[in-house]
């Protein structure tokens, strides 16, 4: 597990130039460069709500061995649940693990989340 995952809010067409960058070796990856990437502050809001941040914790804390078992702790629909935890699996949040049979385990990826915001260019 990581300990920190570094946020970063930018334009769609300046998350995709960075990335092209990287990948072309026009640039290097620095260590504060942030691991994932929202295009608002508003979609990082609704991923990171309190209720999916009280989820995230669940899970931290819990350790449930299959999506099943998180909805019991949780209280949550299952199908609500898988569809929230496959948005926050695109995003780096959590891993979904293959456990017994066709279940999916799911694991937090971090300890705590470091928003970086360029409010000027």
């Amino acid at each position: 597990m990581r300990k920190t995952l570094k946020v970063g809010i930018a334009p769609r067409e300046a998350i995709a130039r960075y990335t092209r960058d990287v990948v072309a070796g026009r640039r290097r990856r620095a260590a504060d460069d942030p691991d994932i990437w929202f295009t608002s502050v508003e979609s990082f809001a609704k991923i990171l709500s309190e209720r999916n941040r009280g989820l995230l914790a669940l899970i931290a804390e819990r350790r449930p061995d299959s999506i099943d078992a998180l909805a019991t702790a949780s209280g949550r629909a299952k199908s609500n649940l898988s569809r929230t935890l496959h948005a926050m699996e695109r995003y780096g949040l959590v891993r979904l693990e293959k456990s017994k049979g066709r279940k999916l385990r799911p694991i937090v990826t971090f300890e705590t989340v470091e928003l970086k915001l360029t409010v000027a260019a």
